[in-house]
């Protein structure tokens, strides 16, 4: 491999040759018609950003479910607008023109560095300035309450129950509320740290890892204020992105893909922004570790990698996922099954190993095993088997067949479970081995097959694609998918459960993404920045 080539980042990157590189690079990432703005069009553009991010907060304060002690309430002026319908209105509206700068001034960012790329571009400063942008549209957020969805308040209760001694995998956020309180009205003042936890999960035990546990554990014995534990469990999720932020351009170097690219792609779209930063889901965590553990598992040896894979396991259970594309990075070219099978088996015991001695060593267990059910407790318009099973079992119904019950949505369910691991076999037992470009198109693969095939599919669960596919050379319409969905994914991110019962406002709210979403991939000005997205490539690298 060539030195100077992106593979060669981390040795290349010292703070003045740094500087040089974005200076040098800003000019060259610029539309012609704006050559002479070049020192203010990048700044304007991550300001843009970080407005619309703060838009995102305020709005947040009127749309997201806050406990009734929470001190923000005091604000009479707060009060007022969350207790009607127009204000809650108002409020996702102004969020929705936050995630709509964001997304503009996204999509701006991912021109420039595309432009930019060339021979004779160093993209050295492309990734510094998505980075940049990464910590100035995430700063205002990091305060935030959670957004867009109520997981983050069941988190924090969750490590409110391992800190007190009562294992979350046994006992659900209602074990600390007193009994007189059970699953209580928002206007009730029962105690704060279950105030805010969706009563669909009062007494449900988690199915997480040991990893955010453990964390929430360490914030609860600092505190027991909710919104600082949430605060400390977005700052957990965070690691995942400055994870993503190192292992993204590393994955590009594989397949010569443009670096900083594929880092804008990733680090701040919509989907990243609204539901990995704003919604703080520990999927960013599990992204973050499932991309550092293939880079690892290539540059520093397979046994790492797969103790990485089981620390990312041990956040959430699809983490180990990876094992497949390290297990194929690992073997020699042309590897025979019984190889394969052996440095899988291998892997496996190494992430298993990582994964129950967490759960030994922090004192939680592996409780998470009898709870792997839990998600699929709920039904989501996401989970195509949930779907088809759902209209198999109403068409039963309307031919008086007598079924049980969700009878065929369980059956295909379990028949897309099934379908899943499949894939993952035909991966890791038929796809070429030695070629990192491979490793991670079998990961891209695997999760993708997961993702469609679950029982259960919420938006934050695509988070662990983007790391895999950004960085593969995708066919032209590829690359301009990615973008769309990555946009939709942050667009809706408001329209959840949060908005339960303010019908008007989830009206209001689709009313409004359909006319952000023309605007920002259909008009002619869309089209053209959408091509020059599509078109660039790094210099070839080997794979």
């Amino acid at each position: 491999m060539r030195r100077g080539t992106p593979a060669d980042l981390s040795n290349l990157t010292p703070n003045r040759a740094r500087g040089q590189a974005l200076r040098a690079f800003l000019p060259r990432c610029l539309p012609v018609q704006a050559a002479d703005a070049a020192a203010d069009y990048v700044p304007a553009v991550v300001a843009r950003g970080s407005v619309g991010s703060l838009l995102v907060l305020l709005g947040g304060l009127v749309t997201a479910t806050l406990p009734p002690s929470a001190p923000v309430l005091r604000l009479e002026v707060l009060g007022a607008v969350r207790a009607s319908d127009v204000g809650r209105m108002t409020g996702l509206v102004v969020v929705l023109a936050g995630l709509g700068l964001l997304a503009s001034a996204w999509l701006r960012l991912c021109r420039a560095v595309a432009v930019g790329d060339g021979e004779a571009a160093d993209p050295r400063g492309g990734i510094a300035l998505v980075r940049l942008a990464a910590i100035a549209w995430s700063a205002p957020l990091v305060l935030a309450p959670p957004l867009f969805s109520r997981d983050g308040w069941s988190y924090a209760a969750q490590g409110m129950l391992a800190r007190v001694g009562l294992s979350p995998y046994e006992w659900g956020p209602g074990a600390l509320a007193p009994d007189p309180f059970g699953p209580m009205p928002a206007w009730l003042a029962g105690p704060p740290i279950v105030q805010a936890v969706d009563p669909m999960w009062w007494e449900t035990a988690t199915p997480y890892g040991p990893v955010p546990l453990f964390a929430g554990a360490l914030a609860a014995n600092l505190t027991g204020n909710p919104w600082l534990l949430v605060v400390a469990h977005r700052g957990v999720a965070l690691l995942g992105l400055v994870l993503l932020a190192w292992a993204v351009p590393r994955l590009a170097a594989w397949t010569g893909v443009n670096p900083a690219l594929a880092s804008a792609l990733v680090l701040i779209s919509p989907l990243m922004v609204a539901n990995g930063v704003a919604g703080l889901h520990n999927d960013l965590l599990m992204a973050g570790l499932m991309a550092a553990a293939l880079v690892v598992a290539a540059e520093r040896g397979w046994a790492w990698g797969a103790a990485l894979a089981g620390l990312a396991a041990a956040v959430k259970v699809p983490g180990g996922l990876v094992c497949v594309g390290i297990a194929l990075v690992s073997l020699p070219a042309g590897a025979a099954v019984l190889a394969r099978f052996r440095r899988l088996a291998a892997i496996g015991a190494v992430s298993l190993g990582t994964l129950f001695g967490l759960g030994v060593a922090s004192g939680l267990g592996n409780g998470w095993l009898h709870a792997l059910t839990v998600p699929g407790e709920v039904n989501t318009p996401l989970s195509a088997t949930t779907l088809v099973g759902g209209v198999l079992d109403w068409v039963v119904a309307i031919a008086g067949v007598g079924a049980e019950p969700a009878l065929f949505r369980d059956l295909v369910r379990a028949a897309g479970l099934l379908a899943a691991f499949a894939v993952g076999g035909w991966v890791a037992l038929g796809w070429r081995t030695g070629s990192r470009s491979t490793a991670i198109a079998a990961v891209a693969t695997v999760g993708a097959a997961f993702v469609v095939l679950a029982p259960v599919v919420h938006l934050w669960y695509l988070l662990m694609l983007p790391p895999f596919v950004a960085t593969l050379r995708l066919p032209r319409y590829g690359t301009g998918g990615l973008v769309a969905v990555s946009l939709v994914a942050g667009l809706v991110a408001p329209l959840d459960s949060s908005l339960h019962g303010a019908y008007y406002a989830i009206v209001l709210g689709c009313m409004t993404v359909a006319l952000l979403l023309p605007v920002l991939l259909l008009t002619r000005v869309a089209r053209e920045r959408l091509a020059r997205i599509m078109a660039p490539l790094a210099p070839g690298v080997r794979s």
